[in-house]
Formats: C-alpha cells, sequence, structure tokens
C-alpha cells in the first residue's frame, strides 16, 4: 500500500510551541530504550546490526499451544534482520531484542503471532517493530486486546500496512502507529497522512538492508518503512523517556515533513 507523498497540511503555530525535530530527538542516540522486532529472527552481530541483547521464539508447548523460549539469535528468513539493521542505522545505542514468531519462508500462524506480541507487551519493551499483519479476522479481536494492553503499559507498536490493498491486523488499530512506503530516497523523511488508517509513509523502495550471513540485500515494501519510524521513536523516547503512546505519537504528527507550523 504505497502512496504519494501528501500534500503540506498547516497546523497553527501555537498549537506547537517548541516540537521541531530538533527538540524531539537532536543529538538522541537511542541510549536507554529497549527495541524489539518481533518477526522472524534477528542475526547477532551482523555489521549492520551489532549485538542482539537476548533472543526468544515461539515454539509448540507440551499442550501443543504455543509457549515463548529463549533461543540463540538467528533469522529464518531474513525479514527481521533486515528490520533491526534499520532500527540501528537510526538508534545505535539503543538495545535490540528479538522474537520470532515467522520460520523459513515466512511462514507462521496467527496463535504464533498472538502469543509472541503478547509475551513482548508484557516484558515492557519501549517501542516493538511489527513489519507483518494477518489478513485473518478471528485473530482480530486478540491483536486488539494486545494492541490496546501495549497502548495504555507505554509500550508502541509500529506496525506495517498490507503491501496490498486488503484488511489486515494490527495495523489497522488506532492504538498502533501505522506505516506505509513512500518512493523517496531520503531514510528521515516522515510523512503524515491525512486520509487514514495508514497514518504515516517513510522510506520503503530499495532500501539497502541487512541480511543474514553478514550480507545486504535490496527490498521495497512497507516491511522496511516501518523500522525507520521504530528508529525514530526509539530515538525520541530517548530524549523524552516520559511520553506516552499518544504523545508520541503526536511529536511524530507535528514534526512530520509535510505539516506545517505557523499557517
Amino acid at each position: 500500500m504505497r502512496n504519494m507523498a501528501p500534500a503540506d497540511i498547516p497546523v497553527a503555530a501555537e498549537w506547537t510551541p517548541g516540537i521541531t525535530p530538533d527538540w524531539a530527538w537532536g543529538g538522541a542516540t537511542g541510549r536507554g530504550v529497549r527495541v524489539c522486532v518481533v518477526d522472524s529472527g534477528v542475526e547477532d552481530g551482523h555489521p549492520r546490526v551489532g549485538p542482539v541483547t537476548a533472543s526468544y521464539a515461539v515454539e509448540q508447548g507440551p499442550d501443543g499451544a504455543p509457549v515463548v523460549r529463549e533461543t540463540r539469535p538467528s533469522d529464518s528468513a531474513g525479514h527481521g534482520t533486515a528490520c533491526a539493521g534499520i532500527v540501528r542505522q537510526f538508534a545505535p545505542e539503543c538495545e535490540l531484542h528479538s522474537v520470532r514468531v515467522l520460520g523459513a519462508g515466512f511462514s507462521g500462524s496467527g496463535d504464533s503471532f498472538v502469543t509472541g506480541l503478547r509475551w513482548a507487551v508484557r516484558q515492557g519493551f519501549d517501542v516493538i517493530n511489527l513489519s507483518l499483519s494477518t489478513t485473518k479476522h478471528k485473530f482480530a479481536e486478540a491483536l486488539r486486546e494486545v494492541a490496546d494492553e501495549a497502548y495504555f503499559r507505554r509500550t508502541v507498536l509500529v506496525a506495517a500496512a498490507h503491501n496490498m490493498p486488503v484488511e489486515s491486523f494490527p495495523w489497522r488499530f488506532s492504538s498502533v502507529i501505522s506505516v506505509g512506503s513512500h518512493a523517496e530516497a531520503d531514510p528521515r523523511l516522515v510523512l503524515y497522512n491525512p486520509t487514514p488508517p495508514v497514518e504515516f509513509f517513510a522510506h520503503g523502495s530499495n532500501v539497502e538492508v541487512a541480511w543474514p550471513g553478514g550480507r545486504l540485500s535490496r527490498c521495497t515494501g512497507n516491511s522496511f518503512a516501518t523500522p525507520h519510524v521504530t528508529g525514530l521513536c526509539a530515538l525520541i523516547l530517548s530524549k523524552h523517556p516520559g511520553l506516552t503512546a499518544f504523545q508520541l505519537k503526536n511529536v511524530l504528527y507535528l514534526t512530520a515533513a509535510n505539516v506545517k507550523s505557523g499557517q
């Protein structure tokens, strides 16, 4: 779901006293912020990723139900490593964690997704990157409950919109920060969309990303736009650790390149 850049949005100057990019993240490095990538795993020590503080995977428990277990840092598909590398480029001093819910070939179940995300929310991570979604409506209510729990726990969920014009979850929930991609080459260009449900657009076209085996690759899609916003959220929370999820979303809005104050 890639869109053209929206037109400039005027905002009265008295609504935005001092809320500028420099105020929001100037000088920040991500220090003190715990970011979790819920995906296919993350390759520890990749030159673009650096250290992964802890790695977990959703596996089948003794009763057949999915459970979360600590595991060796690895990536079964490459997708999670790509996203983690983008986050690290923005926030080099953030603490990166991984929860693997996808297997080889991007295989996975809705039950594993819900289990892994709920577990991550209850660990109190500051920001969770979700470059994945499900189109299955039977998981929508469970994901909505988890997204609301994250919102009230001050855990920020940054979720990729589906690349196709279909309904999927959790990006459509208002409690998350939803991200699509624009075609501009600037990795720090974030645009606000005045016609949601997709709220923000970030660099997601022909993105150079980390890939397992210490390699690099080129990828396109909302999956790779999303960690640009996750990394930016890490910077903002590094500088302003007291912000709620609601306040953080407003900072992203007021600092978006197409939102113009003083008009």
